[in-house]
């Protein structure tokens, strides 16, 4: 598990990039309060120079006396990127309700579209070839898919194991095997002279 300074730091991270990514702030202006509407030219304004990186989330709570709310958000999986890759990434998933009265809506630069959809909808949609999603996010949407309410899956993190999860490679015959631990539907096989990133394998 992280050190109380690298998980502090984690929490930060990602109630920064929900709202960059979503529109979604989980915040407010004391410690048992959201802020209950993030829309205007003003909030747009301030969510356009965080993702510019023009402004640091600590000023921008700051300028708005607002308070992270860290306690609104669950640990739920760690994915590693695999050793073979030329760009690793230590990739957290939070679970986290909605606030009452704010909108989430699509203001990802990071995605090619977004859709609101019950986990297990996504997922049989993956599994109809329909969605296109890399490892973590198909295998953390299943998960999910066993709660049947935001509280339940707040109240399941509280029990998740967070070991990270890390791509293994082994070489059998004249292929090389990728596998992720407790992730058998990802294991892929690929020919001895390609590389493992090349076939996608190591994707987060």
């Amino acid at each position: 598990m992280a050190e109380p300074a690298e998980a502090q730091a984690i929490v930060c991270a990602a109630v920064r990039e929900t709202y960059e990514e979503a529109g979604v702030l989980l915040a407010g202006p004391d410690p048992r309060t959201v802020v209950a509407d993030t829309t205007g030219d003003d909030w747009e304004a301030d969510r356009a120079a965080l993702v510019a990186r023009e402004l640091p989330f600590a000023e921008f709570l700051d300028r708005r006396a607002l308070v992270l709310r860290s306690d609104l958000l669950g640990a739920w999986a760690r994915w590693i990127t695999p050793e073979f890759e030329p760009r690793r990434y230590d990739t957290w998933f939070f679970v986290a309700a909605l606030p009452s009265g704010q909108r989430t809506r699509n203001a990802s630069s990071e995605a090619d579209r977004t859709v609101w959809i019950r986990p297990e909808d996504a997922a049989a949609g993956y599994d109809k070839g329909e969605l296109l999603m890399m490892p973590p996010t198909i295998a953390t949407l299943r998960t999910l898919a066993a709660y049947d309410s935001p509280a339940a899956a707040l109240a399941g993190a509280r029990g998740r194991d967070l070991a990270p999860v890390l791509a293994q490679a082994r070489l059998e015959g004249e292929q090389v095997v990728l596998s992720w631990p407790g992730h058998d539907e990802f294991t892929k096989h690929v020919p001895s002279g390609v590389r493992p990133d090349a076939a996608g394998g190591g994707d987060i």
